[in-house]
């Protein structure tokens, strides 16, 4: 009896208390108290990551790049698909160089960031790989160059120390050194490419740079230029059967006349900068020295007007886009400010009969 009282009593008391289980506490609570130690003083350490902003230097050279992430996959594929363009897997795409030359005048630079970044938004719809190359004079630069390295393309930012008059910029001196500083920076640096002038002013169709990536030596296409001042509208551009050239015309469709230009060294064309693109190959051809005399060697060395020349002369290379060139895919609007109103009130557009 006494002895199952006493086993009763042992079965019912508290257990005893292992020593293994505080111990088990106290590791658990030694290793919290240094992972909060660490990670306190871990958070005063100076991070070896920096914002590439913050470094960016603030003086800007000649010529400098900025690698930006383009567009995300998503965005490409939507954007080709909604345009019916479905892209063969693996196949690799032509680099296009789009050349955006700039004014130095002081009314031109009011409206230069709106127009550089309403062409941002254009060229960040097209697909990659794509190039933008913006020509400016030096005082300009630091304004643009913000603005560039915020628009996530892929782009070059050239400048230049020459000064140019209001009255040189009027006749194009400016433009014409503005390209040839680009198209010496494609040429001293091999970049193999589509090169097309794109000026602040153009609205594209998208599809038109889909056709770009298809010329293979040179291309060209009509171009519709709009007026500021004036309500008219002419279209300049090549003649085509298909996708061959057979010569240039000219059309006001204010009056309805027409021009049509020649191909002749005598009687070459004018030919808008705008209206036609190049393989950049054709900068280092070594048929390009042969083709002036050695006593005109600034001839040779104006890579602009080579390249005018050979499109004026030379229809067999040139390819017309789209085909027939019926479609007008490229608008220009002249980026003349407009002028003030006299003193009737009315512009000189307004003189004018509405169409």
């Amino acid at each position: 009896m006494g002895s199952a009282m006493e086993h009763a009593g042992v079965a019912g008391g508290r257990p005893k208390k292992s020593p293994g289980g505080s111990q088990l506490w106290k590791k658990a609570l030694l290793h919290s108290s240094l992972c909060f130690v660490m990670g306190f003083f871990t958070g005063f350490a100076p991070s070896s990551v920096s914002d590439w902003r913050s470094v960016a230097p603030v003086g800007v050279g000649s010529s400098h790049m900025v690698r930006t992430p383009h567009l995300i996959s998503g965005a490409v594929n939507r954007s080709l698909l909604a345009r019916g363009v479905i892209p063969a897997p693996g196949a690799p795409q032509p680099l296009l160089v789009v050349v955006t030359t700039t004014e130095s005048t002081p009314t031109a630079a009011g409206e230069r960031a709106a127009m550089l970044t309403r062409m941002a938004h254009t060229l960040r719809l097209v697909p990659p790989p794509l190039l933008w190359v913006v020509v400016e004079a030096a005082p300009d630069v630091p304004a643009t160059a913000k603005l560039l390295r915020d628009t996530g393309i892929l782009y070059r930012h050239l400048t230049y120390k020459e000064n140019f008059t209001a009255a040189e910029a009027a006749a194009g001196k400016e433009r014409h050194h503005q390209r040839n500083t680009a198209l010496e920076h494609i040429e001293r640096h091999r970049l193999a490419a589509v090169v097309h002038f794109a000026g602040l002013g153009d609205v594209y169709e998208l599809r038109f740079f889909d056709q770009l990536r298809q010329i293979s030596t040179f291309g060209a296409w009509p171009v519709a230029r709009m007026s500021r001042n004036e309500r008219k509208v002419v279209i300049q551009g090549p003649a085509c059967s298909s996708s061959k050239v057979l010569g240039w015309f000219s059309r006001d469709l204010s009056n309805g006349t027409t021009g049509t230009g020649g191909g002749t060294a005598a009687t070459s064309p004018e030919i808008d900068v705008h209206g036609f693109a190049f393989n950049s190959s054709v900068l280092w051809d070594p048929e390009r020295w042969g083709r002036y005399p050695t006593s005109e060697p600034d001839k040779s060395q104006d890579s602009m007007r080579f390249v005018q020349q050979v499109v004026a002369e030379d229809y067999s290379k040139v390819k017309g886009i789209p085909p027939d060139c019926l479609e007008i895919m490229v608008w220009g609007v002249d980026a003349a400010p407009a002028t003030a109103p006299s003193s009737s009130g009315q512009t000189p557009g307004n003189k004018r009969r509405r169409w």
